[in-house]
């Protein structure tokens, strides 16, 4: 059996007693016998806790961990902060010679697309640049050169979930997994010839080994996709029928800021602008004293939450918590930014005594958080001014829009918690979670937090009942 029977905390309202009884007899599921689950329920209004089942046992939160670092950013950054990259020279232009370096320096920016490269290599053109005779030099000097929060896996880093980190980085799409490039397999023009393969978006900086055979049409399908640890060798095996249906995987390269300089380099060249230094992979930091030529300011903290925390894109939490902490101690590092979470954490209420924080996405194993810590940052953000930005980014029980349900469209698809029930994912290997916001029946509002821990079975299906409950609670 799981740990504890049940009981709900001794001060729970009898006003919600059939609340309790139908979630203590969830929590009566064969599917939790070993796993510890932690369940804090409070009301909106006051804050008062209803229901409380191990509210106060430390538990990994997974994904959880995005409600710390995402309103930690919002009250310290701001909901209209804007990340920003330049283009700077330590030269002047003699003709249409730009005699001098050019320095691709990022601040952090997570949603730099191809297109965003072709936009600057054109406004460079249009001041008349047509030849720079320097090197091309990436500056990532924004943050510190760690590029990996400790407690992530080699099995992890290579998939866009695990990307590394860096203050010049770039994106393959709108979902903005920066860091990362989509690699997709078709099947060859007949049996026995290799698979196609193609990067979006195209670049030389990672290097494809293709191991792959396409057979005959019904085959089993068997491509794996992968990178070599501490490389940008991609590995793709396996065979893949004809007409088979493609395979894609978003991969994570090795020091994305070299991946962001040579898009650079190929918008430069496609608009035509020769570059005769060493224009490689050079990385240094831009000298005081130079000149900008152009800079890309990204869409505000409001609109990018949307694809942050719908899609629980653990790539922007980290570099947020970056950001926080070169913001606020001119220190663009994870110490300094797990700092400023814990404190903002602190100001909502949460014990942070009772907290481990190691990193800003969840994705560490060494997090731990209470259920009833988590129901208290909750509930202490309703009045920020920033809390519908907040509110507006959850995901939302049932809704099909990929934007709108994020991952929990195809949760809670019928029943009183569709279009109801708003609450962050959490899900690792052994851990699931699920905490928001619910309107029963009578329409009262309730905070809630569920986290299992060490489960062995699939848990979201209980989760999904708990919050259903909530939902349908109609005071009886």
């Amino acid at each position: 059996m799981q740990w504890g029977d049940g009981n709900q905390s001794a001060g729970a309202d009898e006003d919600y007693a059939g609340l309790v009884n139908d979630i203590n007899g969830i929590l009566q599921d064969k599917r939790l016998d070993g796993a510890t689950t932690g369940v804090s329920v409070r009301k909106a209004d006051s804050g008062e806790v209803i229901y409380d089942h191990f509210g106060d046992v430390r538990l990994k939160p997974a994904s959880n961990t995005k409600l710390f670092s995402s309103m930690a950013a919002l009250e310290t950054l701001g909901e209209d902060y804007q990340f920003t990259t330049e283009i700077h020279t330590d030269g002047k232009l003699k003709g249409k010679v730009l005699q001098g370096n050019l320095y691709l320096k990022g601040k952090g920016d997570p949603t730099l697309l191809q297109e965003d490269f072709e936009q600057f290599a054109a406004e460079l053109k249009s001041q008349g640049i047509q030849k720079v005779k320097g090197d091309l030099i990436g500056d990532d000097t924004w943050y510190d050169d760690e590029r990996l929060s400790e407690d992530i896996t080699w099995k992890d880093e290579i998939y866009y979930y695990g990307a590394q980190v860096s203050a010049l980085t770039a994106s393959p799409n709108e979902d903005y997994d920066a860091g990362s490039v989509i690699v997709e397999v078709n099947p060859g023009d007949q049996r026995g010839t290799e698979t196609k393969v193609t990067l979006t978006p195209h670049t030389d900086y990672v290097n494809v080994i293709n191991k792959t055979t396409t057979v005959p049409a019904g085959q089993k399908k068997t491509v794996s996709i992968t990178r070599d640890h501490g490389t940008n060798d991609i590995l793709i095996e396996g065979e893949m029928p004809l007409e088979g249906s493609r395979t894609r995987e978003w991969i994570a390269v090795s020091e994305p800021a070299g991946y962001a300089l040579d898009l650079f380099e190929n918008a430069l060249l496609a608009e035509g602008i020769q570059l005769t230094g060493n224009h490689g992979l050079e990385m240094g930091e831009t000298p005081e004293g130079t000149t900008m030529l152009a800079d890309r300011k990204s869409m505000p903290l409001r609109d990018l939450f949307i694809p942050f925390m719908k899609l629980s894109n653990n790539g922007h939490a980290e570099i947020l918590a970056k950001e926080m902490g070169q913001v606020v101690s001119a220190e663009g590092s994870w110490d300094a930014g797990l700092d400023v979470i814990e404190e903002v954490a602190a100001e909502l209420g949460v014990d942070t005594d009772t907290i481990q924080l190691r990193d800003a996405s969840g994705m560490s194993h060494v997090n731990l958080i209470p259920a009833n810590e988590i129901s208290q940052l909750l509930y202490a953000a309703q009045p920020k001014d920033w809390h519908d930005t907040f509110l507006t980014s959850l995901p939302v029980a049932g809704a099909a829009d990929r934007m709108v349900g994020g991952t929990l469209r195809n949760r809670m698809k019928t029943g009183e918690a569709t279009g109801n029930v708003t609450a962050k994912t959490g899900s690792l290997t052994a851990v699931s979670s699920l905490s928001g916001y619910a309107t029963t029946k009578e329409g009262e509002k309730l905070v809630f937090s569920i986290v299992i821990n060490n489960d062995l079975a699939t848990v979201t299906p209980i989760e999904d009942a708990i919050a259903t409950a909530i939902a349908a609670y109609d005071g009886e």
